[in-house]
């Protein structure tokens, strides 16, 4: 999952969802350093990504693109499962995504002050490029790919992935849809426990 589902998937509490965005760029014992709701946050990030790659439903989606991209095949996926969020998101919340994009940027622009650096960076061109709402769109996947691609240090071959989403579009798409109530289960039930 990428960082639309991942938001969403934190439900209403603001430090779990702040810590479920800034998981990635946590490192070693650095978890300590923040409140138990974004701990919990963190916590809950790092399952939903275990629960992801280990599903046989997921592992599907990665098969059609291994031969091509390798091992970048489940950030390719992550990316691919956020498209069909954005473009079906009236199925999943009754908030617009428009409206919910704007008011998570501004819950992460008034939160940054504490996020790691590489986070503070990233949030930057997330809110100048509008990748959340723009995750709905081709156009949008190609524009996150062309600069995922760029970020790699190996030639990744990312940027031409938005074909394979074009040629398998519907079986994604239904894997997605298969998968995605089993995690948004597995999610709600786990931040339920932190209450």
């Amino acid at each position: 999952m990428n960082y639309l589902a991942h938001i969403y998937l934190s439900g209403e509490d603001h430090e779990v969802l702040i810590g479920n965005f800034i998981a990635d760029a946590v490192k070693g014992s650095d978890w300590q350093r923040y409140s138990k709701g974004i701990q919990d946050g963190i916590h809950l990030h790092r399952s939903i990504d275990h629960f992801t790659d280990t599903h046989e439903i997921v592992k599907a989606s990665k098969s059609k693109l291994w031969e091509r991209y390798r091992h970048y095949n489940a950030v390719i996926v992550d990316i691919f499962y956020d498209h069909f969020l954005a473009r079906n998101w009236d199925t999943y919340h009754e908030t617009p995504l428009n409206d919910y994009v704007k008011s998570t940027y501004n819950l992460l622009e008034e939160n940054k002050h504490i996020f790691p650096e590489r986070i503070q960076y990233l949030l930057h061109y997330m809110v100048k490029h509008n990748w959340l709402f723009n995750y709905r769109s081709i156009e949008g996947v190609q524009s996150v790919m062309n600069g995922m691609s760029r970020r790699t240090s190996f030639n990744s071959g990312m940027e031409n992935s938005t074909e394979e989403l074009l040629l398998y579009y519907d079986e994604f798409g239904n894997e997605f849809e298969t998968f995605f109530p089993l995690l948004k289960e597995f999610s709600t039930s786990m931040v339920a426990s932190f209450e």
